[in-house]
């Protein structure tokens, strides 16, 4: 079994970790965070993170998946040439799952990952349009569309989000923790 990273940076959001982290324990896949520095990543409710490694220094080779959260301000990351570099290292793997949620899909649209791929992102049209990555022919307003090796959610669809991760690594969880009767 793989490992699968879960990608820091200043401003994550860490609602959306909740569900994706506890299904990924209840099932027994390990995580390792990845932060993007090596300096302790302060998310968009003020926790304090020291991930284990970094984007420079992750062992790509163990990695089988990887999750993104959003992003309280997605511009800060929008020169970020070594994060996207890294996401392209990464989906040179065979079978790789990329899992990114609210405005971090946009890491996998400037990565050229979502060129053919159907999508949601925790974006205005508009935003889109700006940004020029997006096509809107394959843009989905569901909460959560998964389309290959790819998760795409807003960040709403948290729950459905990682419930949708935990049954593409086919992870042994009770989804019923999450949900009400």
């Amino acid at each position: 079994m793989g490992v699968t990273g879960v990608i820091l940076y200043p401003l994550f959001s860490e609602y959306e970790l909740t569900v994706a982290l506890s299904i990924l324990k209840q099932g027994g896949k390990p995580i390792t965070t990845i932060g993007i520095t090596s300096d302790p990543i302060k998310g968009e409710s003020d926790l304090t993170c020291v991930t284990d490694t970094t984007i420079y220094d992750a062992d790509i080779s163990a990695l089988d998946s990887i999750v993104f959260p959003g992003c309280m301000d997605i511009s800060t990351l929008f020169g970020n040439e070594d994060l996207i570099h890294f996401i392209q290292k990464c989906a040179q793997k065979e079978d790789f799952l990329f899992a990114a949620i609210s405005s971090s899909p946009y890491l996998l649209a400037k990565s050229g990952l979502l060129e053919n791929k159907k999508y949601t992102i925790g974006m205005l049209p508009e935003h889109r349009t700006e940004l020029g990555l997006f096509n809107e022919d394959n843009y989905s307003n569901d909460l959560v569309v998964k389309d290959g090796h790819i998760i795409t959610a807003r960040g709403r669809g948290f729950i459905d989000f990682g419930i949708q991760l935990g049954k593409a690594l086919k992870l042994d969880f009770d989804p019923r923790w999450y949900v009400s009767e």
